[in-house]
């Protein structure tokens, strides 16, 4: 195989894994907030931590999936990472307490495979090209936030926020599975021992300040995303029945898609 159909085959393979991942994550992301407040238990905290608690469980990880990867393989870290995010959406599933939703959702978030992606990405891609890899990676993440926004409300009116969870780990396995037999195995590397974790090595890289500004842009991006919706489907439901809030998505995901990409260009 040659190297450029190598880097075609893992990029086409990663994209796909990213969108199977992601598009059943974002068809619950826009009726979770209100399905956690009408399960037993549920209280303004508990609602907002099983919107947030992925979040929090996937930032504590990122790291440690990172390391393991480098010592156990790529592909190896993100399959179990998968499949540790489909135990975790087969647990909101069933989960009847809301306090289960929110260990269901942290479960999710245990599977933080983004690293080992970006990694393996990096593996596998060469300079000149990995721009362009990084830009299909993240049109597959587009693709998937804007087809489970405007799905999502109408699927869950439907067939109930439960049938999402379970589709959700459905497409979990099958990009486990396509880890597996899809992504072509990377050349072997050998983890260079003075890039470990330690902790003075891992404070230096928390103090760099590109990394800083690029760790807080995130954090206060995503903060406010999560935020959004926690509130934003309640504020819906007082205007229009639920099935209909897919509408509302349908109108402002190509809006906020097209700002995106102007504020990505004159940034770049």
């Amino acid at each position: 195989m040659t190297v450029r159909l190598h880097e075609k085959r893992t990029v086409g393979s990663l994209a796909v894994i990213y969108l199977l991942r992601l598009l059943g994550m974002y068809m619950v992301l826009p009726v979770l907030s209100l399905h956690a407040s009408s399960m037993p238990g549920a209280t303004p905290l508990l609602t907002g931590l099983s919107v947030g608690a992925y979040g929090l469980a996937q930032a504590a990880l990122q790291i440690p999936f990172g390391v393991w990867s480098d010592r156990f393989g790529r592909r190896r870290v993100i399959a179990f990472g998968l499949l540790i995010f489909a135990a975790g959406s087969v647990l909101a599933a069933i989960a009847d307490t809301v306090v289960w939703l929110v260990v269901g959702r942290v479960l999710q978030g245990a599977g933080g495979i983004s690293a080992a992606v970006v990694a393996l990405l990096a593996d596998t891609t060469r300079p000149q090209y990995r721009a362009r890899a990084i830009a299909v990676i993240g049109a597959s993440m587009g693709l998937a936030f804007a087809i489970g926004m405007i799905a999502g409300p109408s699927l869950a009116a439907r067939y109930g926020v439960p049938f999402l969870f379970w589709l959700t780990a459905v497409l979990s396995v099958l990009a486990a599975i396509w880890v597996v037999t899809g992504i072509p195995r990377p050349p072997r590397r050998v983890h260079d021992a003075s890039m470990e974790w330690t902790p003075g090595y891992l404070m230096e890289v928390l103090r760099d300040p590109g990394m800083l500004r690029v760790d807080l842009g995130a954090f206060f991006l995503h903060s406010q995303v999560t935020a959004w919706f926690v509130v934003l489907p309640q504020l819906l439901t007082n205007h229009l029945p639920r099935e209909e809030h897919g509408s509302v998505y349908l109108v402002l995901v190509p809006i906020g898609m097209v700002f995106m990409g102007l504020t990505a260009y004159f940034a770049d």
